[in-house]
């Protein structure tokens, strides 16, 4: 057994979107969100708790490996993810996620959007993300703090 899930908060929750802007209208001008970042096919946002993040079902296939295959109107989509503090965390994790029987699209890379990350999915193919920025931080942040 890992002690993955105890040592490691789950920093946000990612609703795969056919449509970025549209999403991303509906979040701020109806429930209130605040922007935090806008990247392409990517934006998250403040509100109490975790980070909302939308990303494009396309953008996410295209650049991970990751499948796009669409669910059926109706049915839920989502992407939760666990920030760590530097890409080596996202190797160690993978590694011992991986030692656990945990089963990964691909190993950990290093993406566009100056962070290393590594994907898998649960039984019922709900999709995770273990990610940490890479030097310099993140990209398109919109009010930095």
């Amino acid at each position: 057994m890992t002690a993955f899930a105890q040592t490691n908060p789950i920093t946000d929750i990612c609703f795969l979107v056919e449509d970025i802007d549209k999403a991303s209208a509906f979040y701020v001008e109806r429930l209130g969100f605040k922007p935090r970042r806008r990247a392409p096919g990517f934006a998250d946002f403040k509100g109490a708790g975790v980070t909302l993040a939308l990303w494009e079902i396309e953008h996410i296939a295209e650049n991970t490996g990751v499948s796009s295959r669409r669910a059926p109107p109706g049915a839920h989509k989502a992407c939760a993810a666990i920030e760590l503090a530097s890409p080596e965390q996202v190797d160690a994790a993978y590694a011992e996620l991986k030692a656990a029987g945990v089963l990964f699209h691909a190993p950990p890379q290093d993406y566009v959007w100056n962070a290393r990350c590594v994907y898998f999915a649960d039984p019922d193919d709900n999709l995770w993300e273990i990610y940490a920025w890479s030097a310099g931080g993140p990209t398109g942040d919109i009010d930095p703090q």
